[in-house]
């Protein structure tokens, strides 16, 4: 069972790079993706969502302490 394992993994990843090499849509395709990707993880990261717990607490005891309150507290009914 142990040496099935490797063999699947291998037959998927020969199934998509054989696909990507053959068509010229699906490489087009995987580069707009990529793109996007890029843009919303290091672009709109940086800009549109600041390290908040940075900010407001000087050490990392103090902004675990303030994660796990926030985590652990009861809602408000």
């Amino acid at each position: 069972m142990g040496e099935a394992l490797p063999s699947i993994w291998r037959k998927i990843f020969l199934l998509y790079r054989d696909g990507l090499r053959n068509m010229r849509l699906g490489r087009t395709l995987w580069v707009i993706i990529l793109l996007k990707l890029f843009v919303i993880f290091a672009i709109l990261k940086t800009f549109f969502f600041p390290d908040l717990l940075a900010t407001r607490f000087a050490t990392d005891a103090e902004r675990a302490g303030h994660v796990l309150e926030q985590l652990t507290a009861m809602p408000d009914r």
